[in-house]
């Protein structure tokens, strides 16, 4: 966000509060900061608002910018601003916090409204916020601190940018991203679904859905095969005791679902992989000669998210990680880097996306949020740092973003609505295989120190599947559709020879359905748009006749007559571009 739209943002959040309190009297408002895309504020009303009263909020907002000439602000004793605010309790608990860290407080004033804040507002708001580049767009609820046992209170949204076209082109792509809600379509294609019996976040794929997971998956091991990694398998429990010895078992207890069993041994849902993987690679001794060794296991996990974080398949309490490790000495971790980053840029090329890189590192202002000693980070860092420059790619700098026991390479892809995606991550650790005594037999024949690489292509299959219905808006490519030919027989007397085309399709490994039923042709052929079939093929007694089929592609398009073979050399050449 840029400095001045954010501090544009932020000034709309105050004149979000000053309309509401003009509006209703006796409103508390609490916090407003400026956020992505705009503002928000939350309040205690003295009774409750809907979102059709958002539109004489924002009318009031308009009107009292006018008179907006300026920002002032003085700074204020503790006492002062508890006189401010004493009918207050959400800013009165503000300003005890700012008072108990030592900082100072400020009041900033314009057009007559008052507000505890550390600044950062535009000059003029009259003059420099155009009067439609801003709107307000929605109602949430949201605990005061984000603690389920306080206050419940009104969170109040707002959309800005710099113009008030940039602000309807951000409207006009979020009513399309409506359009192609993956949590909408993957339902709508048969593809996934949701029972409230099994649970939210849980969710069941249907037979299309298993499919494609399958083919995605098969195209990340068909990438990795080549360059010599090998499948495991692991149990989806585990003693706490391997989390302790990893490390995560203090960062994450609170989010694993935790198993007693009857002994009184407690055991937790795996939450990651990487644990049992280095119990694999510890079964032996290795010798140098025998590395690096490359595991892969697509697997499903398991965290105990709250309810109000869940969101499809974007966020799901169970997903399935196409993961991988490689354990190998210092000296090959490049080698092994750049296997994986031509493993990913591979895939997702395959779809279309075009990837930016960040280089996550640790913060080094927050040594106790990672495992290891400094001197280990710096070696790590350094090695990600000579990949990105030898690759010579543009790359973001990610401070505080690596992982808690080691940095990483995140992979950042556009989608068709230029909205961005943390997808693919490769990661270099030095931490666990101290933590797990990894060594290899060197050529001196001592024990020398491993290290480990983490590297998921898809992050997720779960999740990956949401950005790429969302992206294709459930069009997959031929090679990833559930059914890329619907046959359709003009009438039953075409049935028979519907049938024979279909077994020739599906002789050459395509994946057909005939449509059937009492519907007319123009029915049947709109069902096959609606689940986004590819081609659809129409037989009537022409077709037969002239030993042809007449084809239409998905979309609409009337591809003409052609002859068996013609129409499958085209499936087979379109297949083999995987776009």
């Amino acid at each position: 966000m840029a400095t001045d739209l954010e501090h544009v943002r932020h000034s709309l959040a105050h004149l979000l509060a000053a309309a509401v309190l003009k509006l209703y009297p006796g409103t508390k408002q609490s916090i407003g900061p400026a956020i992505e895309h705009g503002f928000y504020y939350d309040f205690e009303f003295p009774s409750p608002i809907t979102e059709d009263d958002l539109p004489k909020i924002e009318t009031t907002m308009r009107k009292l910018l006018k008179d907006w000439k300026e920002f002032s602000h003085r700074e204020v004793t503790a006492d002062e601003a508890r006189t401010e605010f004493k009918d207050n309790p959400y800013k009165l608990e503000l300003i005890d916090d700012i008072v108990a860290k030592g900082e100072k407080l400020t009041l900033y004033t314009c057009g007559g409204y008052t507000d505890l804040c550390r600044g950062g507002h535009v000059e003029h708001p009259s003059r420099d916020i155009p009067a439609d580049s801003f709107k307000l767009d929605k109602l949430a609820g949201a605990y005061w601190r984000g603690d389920e046992h306080n206050t419940q209170l009104t969170r109040i949204y707002g959309l800005a940018f710099a113009s008030g076209d940039e602000l309807n082109a951000y409207v006009q792509m979020v009513e399309e991203a409506r359009k192609r809600d993956h949590k909408v379509l993957g339902p709508q294609l048969d593809l996934f679904v949701f029972s409230d019996l099994v649970g939210s976040g849980l969710p069941l794929w249907t037979p299309r859905g298993t499919l494609v997971r399958n083919l995605l998956d098969d195209f990340v091991w068909s990438l990795r095969q080549k360059r010599g990694y090998e499948r495991v398998e692991i149990p989806h429990i585990t003693k706490r005791e391997l989390y302790e010895t990893s490390g995560h078992w203090d960062k994450y207890k609170d989010d694993l679902f935790r198993i007693m069993t009857r002994e009184e041994h407690e055991f937790a849902m795996k939450p990651m992989n990487c644990p049992h993987h280095t119990q694999i690679y510890a079964r032996r001794q290795f010798s140098y000669r025998d590395l690096p060794q490359r595991y892969a296991n697509t697997t499903m996990v398991y965290r105990d998210e709250q309810s109000g974080e869940l969101s499809g398949l974007s966020r799901a309490r169970s997903f399935t990680q196409d993961d991988a490790h490689v354990f190998c000495r210092l000296s090959q971790a490049k080698e092994e880097f750049l296997k994986i980053w031509d493993i990913i840029h591979e895939f997702y090329g395959a779809f279309g996306f075009s990837l930016a890189v960040r280089l996550s590192r640790h913060d080094p202002a927050h040594p106790e949020k990672y495992l290891g000693d400094p001197d280990k980070w710096k070696t790590a860092e350094s090695l990600l740092e000579e990949i990105v420059r030898e690759k010579k790619v543009a790359y973001i700098d990610g401070a505080g973003e690596a992982a808690f026991y080691g940095p990483k390479l995140d992979f950042l892809a556009k989608d068709s609505l230029g909205r961005e995606w943390q997808v693919a991550t490769i990661q270099l650790d030095l931490n666990m295989p101290d933590r797990f005594d990894l060594t290899c037999t060197n050529e001196k024949g001592e024990k020398e120190r491993i290290v480990m690489i983490h590297a998921a292509i898809m992050g997720s299959i779960e999740r990956f599947l949401s950005i790429l219905i969302e992206d294709t808006a459930g069009a997959f490519p031929l090679w990833l559709s559930p059914v890329q030919v619907a046959v359709h027989p003009i009438s039953e007397k075409h049935a028979g020879a519907a049938g024979e085309v279909a077994a020739k399709l599906r002789m050459a490994g395509l994946r057909v359905e005939v449509s059937t039923g009492d519907e007319t042709i123009g029915k049947r052929i709109r069902a096959s748009e609606t689940w986004k079939v590819p081609y659809s093929v129409v037989l009537g007694d022409k077709d037969i006749a002239a030993g042809v089929v007449s084809v239409r592609k998905r979309g609409g398009e009337d591809l003409g007559q052609m002859k068996p073979k013609e129409f499958l050399d085209r499936l087979r050449q379109e297949a083999r571009t995987m776009t």
